[in-house]
């Protein structure tokens, strides 16, 4: 009795049965013929049974005593094909004998290399983009579509010079494709990872990118949301069954320390006596409705109940009638001059003085322009190392350059934070990214004509405010998340006696 080694092809292990299938890929046709072959080959290689499919292993003669052993494995190998192959295509190879015959059958039909098929390819790789997927899923589709396009493609691997510089080559694009998909909200991390030299491997920057999407929480689906900004939404809110009611006028959903009928009706209010005309920046929530809806106003808009955002649904900016806004700029600007402060104005200013805090970092002036934050002030930052990047400088407007040592990050309340500050030694101010900060702290900005609003994304509570100084906007005050009903509430309180 002849001996077979362990590693000889032809030997069968007790595992090696007929009905099992080696892969999950099913052949269908040209379309799919490439995944399935590369499965194929894998795990016959696993099975130690390639031989039998690429002619290394033949069969012996007739009067060898490994025939026998040789048409078993034979067998069992054609089985293996057989199992992964669709029911169409089975009737043109179910009575073949030889697995070598079936496979070059296999092969020859369907393996169709074509200009059609790359041109394919390639169009899906430039169009795939991110989209809502998250970042490891975008990924492997466009893995997938590199891996068939270089099963398709014979690249060179002599190791000569041309060959090292062909395979670098085809890095880099892969590289520029990934990153050509990632969604806009990548686009400060895109930027520092085209400006280092040399260039990362796909591999490194995937990593740098998926430790983007870590810290900032950026998991698609975490909310829904539209392509409509998020200012466009109406500001619907709900309010919380806690039975407030007003002991001055017997209605649910006020106090009696805000009811309109002792502190005054707002303009768009029927009953108001005060000039009559249209409100400063009205949007529908207080044009439209009907009666119904302006006497939910009534009851609900100044409540001290905290209210929620419906879920899924974003917040929309503020809304001033004339008068809130000229009481607004008087308060910004008490700070600017030693004017006494008027009485109407007590019960606002208290509000404003108990729930904002000074940043004691110094005033930020407010760019929309600019990538990312900067400071003059060493001090004001903590974990601060040193910077390293190939781009170490920042152009100033007058053409010249001026180096970037360190970045950081400051706090500026108990739940606000500026991450990557970037410490620029002769800058004479700070820098706040309006694009950074509102994508880092899931916020939106709304511009009025001498101020702006800091407010949160879901629920419409306003984080900050920022005035005009000198024609630049600045935020130096910082409001502890104020209810955008306080907020309406300090402006109605002003006519109260």
């Amino acid at each position: 009795m002849t001996t077979i080694d362990f590693n000889d092809p032809i030997y069968l292990h007790p595992s090696d049965t007929p009905g099992i299938n080696l892969v999950t890929e099913q052949l269908i046709g040209n379309e799919n013929y490439g995944v399935w072959s590369r499965a194929m080959l894998i795990a016959l290689r696993a099975k130690n049974k390639v031989g039998f499919i690429n002619g290394s292993c033949l069969k012996p003669d007739q009067n060898s005593p490994l025939l026998h052993q040789w048409e078993r494995c034979n067998a069992i190998v054609l089985s293996w094909i057989i199992n992964t192959v669709s029911k169409e295509l089975l009737g043109g190879i179910v009575y073949a004998t030889d697995a070598l015959a079936v496979w070059r059958d296999l092969k020859e039909r369907f393996d169709r290399i074509n200009g059609s098929r790359i041109f394919s390819i390639h169009r899906d790789i430039v169009c795939l983009s991110q989209g809502s997927a998250t970042v490891s899923v975008y990924f492997s589709k466009l893995r997938e579509l590199w891996d068939e396009y270089a099963s398709l493609v014979t690249l060179p691997s002599c190791g000569c010079p041309t060959s090292r510089a062909y395979l670098e080559h085809d890095q880099q694009q892969r590289l520029l494709q990934f990153l050509m998909g990632l969604n806009d909200s990548y686009g400060s991390i895109r930027s520092q990872i085209l400006m280092m030299c040399p260039l990362p491997t796909v591999s490194h920057a995937y990593s740098m990118i998926s430790q983007e999407e870590s810290h900032h929480g950026i998991i698609a689906g975490t909310h829904k949301q539209s392509d409509v900004p998020a200012v466009f939404y109406s500001n619907t809110y709900k309010k919380k069954e806690n039975g407030v009611k007003c002991d001055y006028c017997n209605l649910s959903g006020h106090t009696k320390e805000t009811c309109y009928k002792l502190v005054g009706y707002p303009s768009w209010h029927k009953l108001y006596k005060g000039k009559k005309g249209d409100s400063f920046f009205f949007n529908q929530r207080f044009t439209k409705g009907g009666e119904q809806n302006k006497r939910h106003m009534v009851n609900n808009s100044i409540s001290e109940t905290e209210t929620d955002v419906k879920d899924g649904q974003p917040a929309s900016p503020l809304v001033f009638t004339p008068s809130q806004y000229q009481q607004i700029l008087k308060l910004l600007s008490k700070d600017d001059s030693n004017e006494e402060q008027t009485d109407h104005m007590a019960n606002l200013a208290g509000i404003f003085t108990s729930l904002m805090s000074v940043c004691t970092k110094g005033e930020w002036v407010i760019d929309s322009g600019a990538n990312d934050h900067m400071t003059a002030d060493l001090k004001c930052l903590n974990s601060v190392h040193p910077y390293i990047s190939n781009h170490d400088s920042v152009k100033l407007p007058n053409g010249n350059t001026t180096k970037i040592t360190h970045i950081g990050t400051t706090k500026i309340t108990d739940k606000l934070e500026l991450h990557d500050v970037l410490y620029v030694p002769d800058f004479t101010f700070n820098l706040l990214s309006i694009s950074k900060f509102t994508k880092d702290n899931s916020c939106f900005v709304v511009f009025y004509p001498n101020f702006c609003l800091f407010q949160d994304q879901w629920s419409g509570k306003i984080m900050g405010i920022g005035k005009e100084k000198q024609g630049l906007l600045t935020i130096g005050l910082f409001i502890k998340w104020m209810s955008p009903m306080h907020f309406f509430k300090g402006i109605y309180m002003k006519k109260s006696t």
